[in-house]
């Protein structure tokens, strides 16, 4: 415990660290539905003209709260040539098609922009594996060797203190896998070229290690980010996460603390089958532990001990039932559920279990921050 006043930053930091600070974090997770609103804009332009991190400064700010966002280096690829070209819907949003050229092949990606819900991809660049997969080879492994930082690191210096950004080193390996073709067909992929998939996955291994030497190297200093879409318990599975996914955050976190930088991971969904796997990892904060039906924490002491005090916890406020549709008293009741959990233990981050959603009434989201802020420290 101490009775120094940390900035929204390191409080986050020290509670990734396991220290005390003066208040207990609290983080709800703003993505793209607040932010864009608290910008005023619609959520095709926020896509395309506001950086995340930009807009979740202001939105944190907004809400006088602490937070987490992220940020990562431009990666550009001499072996693909991209044209993109747009059709508006009428209605705010447009359809965006890109067409990359490789040495291997023409690959096409279609994008739907909305202007009141995040991009989803309508077409995916791999079709069929035995006549797509060289060309997306070109595309997947841009030259480490020209990442640019610049901006990245602009960005990391803009926000300072304020709150806690990170460096995003990529995303676990079946979401790498999954991300050009869809969940279905990577699970198939995975199952029907198991040699193939096996040398990329040696493959992706060494790049995201080379990656993450390389973010430590070129960016001021800040945690690394792993990223998780598809690559959880609640879709693919445990035994198949073990397999393919746990030795990559492993080796993230293994390189990553021997710069002396710490690793938060995003594992949505269910978690508790590979919650132990995860804490194994050396992994130092993860999120967003969600509660039913979503996700399958509902013994927040078995949690708090499977940690231990080697992992930090943030999460686990309902974003349907208890944001959504319930009431600031249902908001502190469970924010101070969570509390107990963890008294004692400084690693604990008041957050969301998962994204914010645009539904969510005002008087719910500073119930759940004021709350925060009123429980003891220690």
């Amino acid at each position: 415990m101490s009775s120094q006043c940390y900035t929204g930053r390191e409080r986050m930091v020290r509670a990734y660290r396991g220290q005390w600070s003066d208040v207990v974090p609290v983080a709800p997770e703003f993505w793209y539905f607040v932010p864009a609103r608290v910008l005023g804009v619609s959520m095709a332009t926020f896509e395309q003209e506001v950086p995340i991190w930009r807009g979740l400064w202001e939105t944190f700010k907004h809400y006088g709260t602490e937070g987490w966002g992220i940020v990562w280096p431009d990666r550009p690829n001499p072996l693909c040539k991209t044209r993109s070209r747009t059709i508006a819907d009428g209605e705010g949003g447009y359809i965006e098609t890109a067409t990359s050229e490789t040495p291997h092949g023409i690959l096409t990606t279609i994008k739907r922009y909305d202007a009141q819900q995040p991009s989803w991809i309508i077409e995916r660049p791999i079709k069929r594996i035995a006549q797509d997969h060289a060309a997306w080879l070109d595309m997947a492994f841009p030259p480490i060797e020209l990442h640019d930082y610049e901006t990245a690191n602009e960005a990391l210096q803009t926000i300072g203190d304020d709150y806690l950004l990170e460096v995003m080193v990529g995303g676990m390996f079946f979401d790498f896998v999954a991300e050009p073709m869809g969940m279905e067909n990577g699970v198939m992929a995975l199952s029907n070229h198991p040699h193939l998939y096996a040398d990329l996955h040696r493959r992706y291994t060494e790049y995201m290690i080379e990656e993450t030497r390389a973010i430590c190297e070129h960016t001021v200093d800040a945690p690394l980010f792993i990223y998780c879409s598809w690559s959880c318990a609640s879709l693919i599975g445990p035994r198949l996460w073990r397999r393919w996914d746990m030795p990559i955050v492993q080796a993230v976190v293994s390189e990553a603390h021997r710069h002396g930088r710490l690793v938060h991971v995003h594992y949505h969904g269910k978690c508790m089958e590979n919650l132990a796997d995860l804490v194994q990892t050396g992994v130092d904060c993860i999120c967003p532990f969600e509660r039913p039906p979503g996700g399958d924490v509902t013994d927040l002491s078995r949690v708090r001990k499977m940690l231990g005090d080697h992992t930090t916890m943030n999460g686990n406020v309902h974003t349907v039932e208890t944001l959504i549709r319930g009431t600031p008293e249902d908001v502190r009741r469970e924010v101070i559920e969570i509390a107990a959990a963890f008294q004692g233990s400084p690693r604990l981050i008041i957050g969301t279990g998962d994204q914010v959603g645009v539904e969510t009434p005002d008087e719910n989201t500073y119930a759940m921050i004021d709350t925060a802020r009123s429980l003891p420290v220690g």
